[in-house]
């Protein structure tokens, strides 16, 4: 999921999970189907059996995502022996093993350390070796490079690749960086103000963009190959409040397209193209916004 908005698309990621408390957070409805369930019909103890074991999440912040007070082998073998039924000892041996696996070295020292301990790109490889250790069906990956610079973000994504492809997991990576976007993912959902305005594989979202945000957030991005001017296109204005979203299109305050239907008639998804869908009222096209 890529859009302006981080705190919708996480909110989303954490109801997928059950862990928005309940007040003051509320799902008003729908469903969440996984493995044929409907998550939102679970009790709390089936969730429990779900959440950690078939269905895991890689935090934003490494930092406060991992507890503090505890050494990161409590944090990595309490799952393993709840969700693998392991003993102490084999919890901990796999949770070793985990630790390898994700490239940590000595892993069978630092798995007794602090999270202060460790640098803050080791830290996110815990989170991913605490996600990937009871060997979920999907991993839900929440802006798991914001906090660290591009040599550390390179190897962590190129890291989530290959392990998750080695245990043969799903990956729902939530950000805001296309060029993030453009290397990890296959499909794309593009979000504004909490709904999906586009939905497409990767090579239609970024060759032939339907929906004017998507369109407006790929024109923004740097590129070489471009004339350099004094400055990058911009979508102009401001999100809306989400709590006092206006009637009709969420986007139309700042869209360049808007007619009146926009202002009346909010829209709802439908079909461009295989398996392209857009939540827009008009026909746009890349080329017409050139």
């Amino acid at each position: 999921m890529v859009g302006e908005s981080g705190c919708g698309k996480s909110a989303t990621a954490l109801s997928l999970m059950r862990l928005i408390p309940d007040p003051p957070g509320q799902i008003a409805g729908g469903s969440v189907e996984f493995g044929g369930r409907d998550l939102l019909k679970l009790s709390a103890r089936e969730m429990r059996s779900i959440r950690g074991g078939e269905l895991s999440m890689v935090f934003q912040d490494p930092m406060t995502s991992l507890n503090p007070m505890l050494r990161i082998r409590r944090q990595m073998t309490e799952a393993v022996q709840l969700h693998l039924g392991l003993s102490k000892s084999a919890a901990l041996e796999h949770s070793i093993n985990m630790l390898r696996l994700v490239g940590i070295p000595a892993a069978e020292r630092r798995i007794h350390d602090y999270p202060h301990q460790l640098s803050g790109g080791m830290r996110q490889r815990v989170v991913i070796a605490i996600a990937l250790s009871c060997h979920p069906k999907l991993v839900l990956a929440d802006e798991p490079t914001t906090a660290l610079d591009v040599t550390i973000q390179a190897q962590i994504l190129e890291l989530m690749r290959t392990t998750m492809r080695e245990q043969n997991t799903a990956v729902l990576l939530i950000t805001h960086d296309l060029g993030v976007v453009a290397g990890m993912c296959d499909r794309i959902i593009v979000m504004y103000a909490g709904t999906i305005v586009e939905e497409a594989s990767r090579r239609d979202i970024f060759y032939n963009p339907r929906h004017p945000y998507t369109i407006g957030l790929l024109r923004s991005v740097p590129r070489l190959d471009r004339v350099r001017s004094n400055r990058l296109p911009q979508i102009e204005g401001l999100p809306p409040d989400l709590a006092r979203l206006p009637k009709g299109c969420p986007f139309q305050a700042r869209c360049p397209y808007v007619t009146e239907i926009c202002r009346v008639d909010r829209p709802t998804l439908r079909s461009v193209g295989d398996r392209h869908a857009i939540a827009c009222h008009n026909n746009v096209t890349r080329e017409d916004a050139a």
